[in-house]
């Protein structure tokens, strides 16, 4: 039996499994690597996939992920702001040293191409708006230090090593199988949930913070076109969302009118870490990759709202 040609690392996840999900509807044989440290089972059960249980940071089992393959979707991380500052090693570790260990890895097995989940929280509170690729990093807590630091091993594998390796940097992405609970949960989720059982919203800061909300499937469909462009790839960098600025008040008000009632809202403190606006330039994407988004944020949002009043439903 062949090996699949495709690897998710972090495949257990939220974007990683959506990733696994379109490939195995193009009819592609998938590996999914995963320690389950952050992603969910539940999330693969529909999923014909071959699994290997292990960490990023463990090499006998990226070996084994690695055999055969031709191309890897990083997506394996430590996510949160907030958990990088209360944990700081543990985002290194998983975050820095595990891109370094996928990367040797897949040198090692001759994988022909690597895409990597990088962040918009790359470019901090830089005044320039939208951000572009070309702006400076000006990262505000360790999970941004982290993801600088691996777009840096990302490039160079590319030019060191002929590895041909791309950074998506991500903005806010949100959908189905997104986890609404724990201290870490992304405002989204976390929000839907609080909408759908009644209780309030509990906005950081005065709520005038502004996001671009990218839909999980604007990112798979950007990876795909990654995986699949003739275009020789060598450590670009290209942003991946909507293009479109949206304050936490705008995101509170479109959730109480989609989930169809008058939701409280309380007010606390900002948070550490937390930039203050972040809007998407995407017309590298474009150039690079023919990246359009596929789904406005606020399709988006009604479709994850139903996902989610699916999962609580008795």
């Amino acid at each position: 039996m062949s090996s699949p040609r495709f690897l998710v690392t972090g495949g257990g996840g939220f974007i990683g499994s959506h990733i696994a999900e379109a490939l195995l509807a193009r009819g592609e044989k998938v590996r999914v690597l995963d320690d389950f440290s952050t992603g969910r089972r539940q999330n693969l059960r529909r999923l014909d996939v071959e699994l290997i249980e292990g960490s990023v940071t463990d090499e006998l089992a990226l070996a084994r992920a690695m055999k055969g393959v031709e191309v890897v979707f990083h997506e394996a991380a430590l996510p949160s702001v907030p958990r990088s500052i209360e944990r700081p090693l543990d985002s290194d570790s998983v975050n820095v040293h595990g891109t370094l260990m996928v990367l040797e890895a897949a040198r090692a097995a001759g994988v022909r191409r690597l895409m990597f989940a990088g962040s918009s929280s790359a470019y901090g509170n830089t005044q320039v708006s939208p951000k572009h690729e070309a702006l400076p990093t000006v990262p505000l807590s360790p999970y941004a230090v982290a993801k600088v630091a691996s777009e840096h091993y990302v490039r160079i594998y590319a030019e060191l090593h002929g590895l041909e390796t791309l950074t998506l940097r991500y903005f806010n992405v949100f959908g189905p199988r997104q986890d609404p609970n724990g201290a870490y949960a992304a405002v989204i989720p976390r929000w839907i949930e609080a909408a759908l059982t009644g209780r309030p919203l509990t906005i950081h800061g005065d709520g005038l913070q502004t996001r671009d909300f990218g839909y999980v499937a604007n990112v798979v469909h950007a990876n795909l076109l990654a995986a699949t462009t003739p275009r020789k790839l060598s450590g670009e960098i290209v942003n991946v969302s909507c293009g479109e600025s949206v304050s936490l008040l705008e995101l509170a008000d479109a959730i109480a009118e989609e989930a169809g009632g008058n939701v409280e809202r309380v007010h606390g403190p900002a948070r550490a870490g937390d930039v203050r606006d972040s809007l998407a330039d995407i017309r590298r994407a474009h150039e690079l990759l023919g990246y359009e988004p596929q789904v406005h944020w606020r399709e988006g949002l009604r479709r994850a709202l139903e996902a989610l009043r699916a999962e609580l439903r008795p």
